[in-house]
């Protein structure tokens, strides 16, 4: 039998915990569901995890990553800020409605770490790089449409942060695309009028 290096080792146990977690929820997210959706041994995660809470800990800081490459655009279409912000919002729905139960997982995490004292600074570590992830974004578009931010770059970003919060969770609950585009819409205009367009 191949022995798989512990690296690759824990890729298969965090993706594999990512998919309990998204179709069965956290509370099902034991070691041994996650072993058995990863095909290992208990044993195999014991020499890859010390417990439950590590795997738990670095998954939530492995999806805020890989959400991060998802979203983070090389280029934007659109001339105007708030064409270029609603081109940022519908290709962050898009990554939404490409793979919903990471989403729903991830809603799910956020809770489970606000829920436990000693997980509440993954909470805040996750919203967290959602902000810089927005404020990146927010300071890119202003720069590609000659625009500068009225108040502080980071309260927008704060903004934008809700707003895609809030979109996520309508869309998850209704699934209707057509309103989840009008969010964007609304959300980009809205966000526009705190900057100043050359």
């Amino acid at each position: 039998m191949t022995r798989i290096p512990a690296p690759e080792r824990r890729t298969a146990l965090i993706d594999a915990a990512l998919r309990v977690v998204s179709h069965r929820g956290i509370a099902h997210a034991t070691t041994r569901a996650i072993v058995a959706e990863a095909g290992m041994s208990l044993a195999s995660f014991h020499y890859a995890f010390d417990s439950r809470d590590e795997l738990i800990d670095e998954l939530i800081t492995t999806v805020v990553e890989r959400e991060q490459q998802a979203v983070v655009p090389d280029h934007v279409a659109g001339d105007s800020l708030a064409e270029i912000l609603e081109a940022g919002l519908v290709r962050y729905f898009e990554h939404l409605r490409a793979d919903p139960e990471h989403e729903q997982a991830m809603l799910e995490l956020t809770q489970y770490a606000l829920r436990s004292p000693e997980r509440h600074p993954l909470a805040a570590k996750q919203y967290a790089r959602y902000a810089e992830l927005a404020e990146r974004s927010l300071a890119y578009a202003a720069d590609r449409a000659g625009a500068q931010w009225r108040i502080p770059v980071a309260q927008v970003a704060r903004v934008l942060v809700a707003f895609t919060d809030g979109l996520t969770l309508t869309w998850l609950v209704d699934r209707d695309d057509d309103a989840a585009l009008a969010v964007a819409r609304a959300a980009a205009d809205a966000l526009s009028r705190l900057a100043d367009e050359a």
